[in-house]
């Protein structure tokens, strides 16, 4: 006689965020959204417009890609000099100090959504390109990344805060915080000696 394992209790599957839930349909409007305003600018001005309008977003996506990986390979470059140059010290080349949005994040996405077909892309990469209005997104991000955000030792959260600290000189100064107020442990691997 065999007897069959009982099947595990039927637990509820795991919930969904909602941004994994809306996600799928908020991309579904964005291209329905894009084409039907290519389809409205094809009307009004022609396909040959629409067609030049595209190519231009790509051109232009690829130049402001270009550029900001030249500066982010400038600044990885300069600060692995000896002397640390400019971009390690904080201050440009001019002497005045930089500003602490000054990342190429936002740049290059605005270049991928000028590459990306349809004017909503374009209107999102022109605004992450247009220094006002980027400022503002970086300030929005660093905020909702540093909330939302655990700080756990060796997690996201600590890359992330390592990430933003600065030094005027560039250097990193490893080591150890050891608190004097707290009793030292016994070593569990040292036997205890007889008294």
């Amino acid at each position: 006689m065999t007897f069959a394992a009982t099947p595990p209790p039927r637990s509820r599957p795991p919930q969904r965020s909602r941004a994994r839930r809306f996600l799928p349909l908020g991309v579904a409007a964005w291209v329905v959204l894009e084409i039907w305003l290519l389809t409205l600018v094809a009307d009004a001005a022609g396909g040959l417009t629409v067609l030049l309008l595209l190519v231009a977003g790509v051109v232009a996506g690829g130049y402001v890609i270009k550029r900001a990986g030249r500066r982010a390979w400038k600044n990885l470059t300069g600060s692995m000099q000896p002397g640390g140059g400019p971009a390690a010290s904080g201050a440009s080349a001019e002497g005045e100090p930089k500003s602490s949005g000054s990342g190429n994040t936002l740049p290059m996405l605005g270049g991928l959504l000028l590459m990306f077909p349809g004017l909503l892309s374009d209107a999102a990469g022109l605004l992450c390109l247009f220094p006002p209005t980027r400022k503002l997104l970086h300030r929005r991000a660093e905020r909702l990344l540093t909330r939302q955000v655990r700080y756990t030792p060796g997690g996201l959260g600590d890359a992330f805060q390592q990430a933003r600290m600065h030094q005027q000189d560039g250097k990193v100064v490893q080591g150890e915080v050891i608190r004097e107020d707290e009793q030292p442990s016994p070593r569990r691997d040292d036997p205890q000696l007889p008294r």
